[in-house]
């Protein structure tokens, strides 16, 4: 568990999240997090869920229009 402390950035508030903490989420200076309310609470996350589902969902056609796709790419 990791206590965050909020803090005066600008004329906002923000959150210096750990070194260790960005290490575990694979992100660093520039990459967006996802905050995502779950019945637990605010859940963070280094991608889009939206994009995601989306993806699988791109990843379902391409594999049920194989034979199509490989038409249409010659």
């Amino acid at each position: 568990m990791h206590n965050l402390k909020i803090t005066q950035i600008g004329n906002s508030v923000g959150v210096v999240l750990p070194k260790e903490l960005l290490a575990k989420l694979r992100v660093g200076k520039g990459d967006v997090l996802t905050a995502t309310e779950t019945p637990k609470g605010i859940e963070m996350t280094p991608f889009d869920m939206e994009f995601e589902k989306q993806m699988q969902l791109a990843e379902t056609i391409m594999r049920e229009d194989r034979d199509i796709l490989r038409k249409l790419a010659q």
